[in-house]
């Protein structure tokens, strides 16, 4: 999981807004049109994104099409507080 989170987050051009939807995932779960309104970014953006951190075991959902919800995976959970250690490292304050 390190690696994966050090390349989805430090290693690519999205890793900032990926990591702003891993910190909003972990408050409560969202759909792609809530996190785009919450994080002020533009739906296509957020949805890929989102196909990123699915595709990479970070996310999970559930539901179907407009209502699908978003949440954070097992795995993610489990590794939350190395997530806050990249991005602290990264210079960006996790809440």
């Amino acid at each position: 999981m390190k690696k994966i989170l050090w390349w989805l987050i430090a290693g690519t051009k999205g890793g900032i807004n990926r990591a702003r939807i891993i910190n909003e995932l972990n408050q409560r779960p969202y759909n792609a049109h809530q996190l785009a309104e919450k994080l002020k970014l533009d739906y296509k953006t957020v949805r890929h994104h989102i196909k990123v951190l699915e595709d990479n075991q970070v996310i999970t959902s559930t539901g179907e099409k407009y209502g699908t919800m978003y949440f954070l995976s097992s795995p993610m959970e489990e590794n939350y507080e190395l997530f806050k250690e990249i991005w602290n490292q990264m210079g960006e304050e996790v809440v």
